[in-house]
């Protein structure tokens, strides 16, 4: 039996005229995770998410989102919850007024979740949005977006304007949301310390293409670093980026031991997602010789 997937996509590809934002993206992720979308600012995180949500459309390849084509109608679109990067609300609204709005809006609307969140975070129902703190406009489109009830929540960069308290307070919503509704979930970050907090699950994008993609745990366990490269890379071993004496690698870590001194260490979320952002840096400075995806 196949494992049903909240996203999959094949030779997915975006471009805006002459740029690129997407290249042949393969991706496949199931149900169930909290997925952490990293990578350089201009990497293509919110075009995926963007097509994810149905705003807009492929150049060419395939995406589908919780087995439909993303927004194929009303019923998928009420599966999906989306908060975007400045996280939208209407100034002139009250909290509430955003509230009866959503109700409207949604026909499996929770109101009682709605409320409850609204109650917990501080919110006056009264409080027109545009008077709000940054992390209350958060607070709120979120609360929104997650009494639709949605099988997958998206969130574009939804906490890089907020300071420290207010995006562990974001965080710390976020993942209460996702426990409750028994949703999946998407995080789009530049911020390790975000994605290492909520996520179990990684997806590496740099260059229009995806690095690496995988639970957070087995991507652990299969990247190593190590304080100097063999001198060639035995079978089992792929050197993901060497810099000075600092070389990540990925695949059997025995081997990898034999051929480096000092011993292999486990490589941190870090070290992995820098070497596949370097790597792919690296190859964006080398001219291609063909356009076959870099994995």
């Amino acid at each position: 039996m196949r494992t049903p997937l909240v996203l999959h996509a094949e030779r997915l590809t975006k471009r805006y005229g002459r740029r690129t934002a997407l290249t042949d993206c393969d991706l496949r992720i199931p149900r169930g995770h909290v997925v952490g979308l990293v990578g350089p600012n201009g990497a293509g995180k919110s075009t995926l998410l963007q097509l994810a949500c149905g705003l807009i459309s492929p150049t060419s390849g395939t995406l589908s989102v919780l087995g439909s084509r993303p927004a194929a109608n009303a019923a998928h679109l009420a599966r999906v919850g989306f908060v975007a990067q400045d996280t939208p609300v209407y100034a002139s609204f009250s909290v509430a007024e955003h509230l009866r709005m959503g109700a409207w809006l949604n026909p499996s609307w929770d109101a009682a979740l709605a409320e409850r969140r609204i109650a917990e975070v501080g919110l006056d129902p009264a409080q027109k949005a545009g008077r709000l703190s940054g992390g209350q406009r958060a607070q709120l489109a979120l609360a929104i977006a997650a009494a639709k009830r949605p099988e997958l929540l998206i969130f574009d960069e939804p906490a890089a304007a907020l300071d420290p308290l207010a995006r562990r307070s974001f965080m710390h919503s976020l993942v209460e949301f996702v426990a409750e509704l028994g949703a999946s979930a998407v995080l789009s970050s530049h911020l390790l310390s975000d994605v290492e907090q909520v996520c179990d699950y990684l997806v590496v994008l740099c260059d229009s293409r995806i690095q690496v993609a995988g639970p957070v745990p087995d991507l652990l366990a299969s990247h190593h670093r190590i304080a100097d490269g063999p001198a060639s890379t035995p079978a089992g071993v792929e050197v993901v980026w060497a810099e000075h004496d600092h070389v990540v690698v990925r695949g059997d870590a025995a081997v990898a031991s034999r051929t480096a001194t000092p011993d292999t260490v486990p490589a941190t979320l870090e070290d992995l997602v820098l070497a596949y952002m370097s790597r792919a840096a690296g190859a964006a400075r080398t001219p291609r010789a063909d356009t076959a995806v870099s994995r």
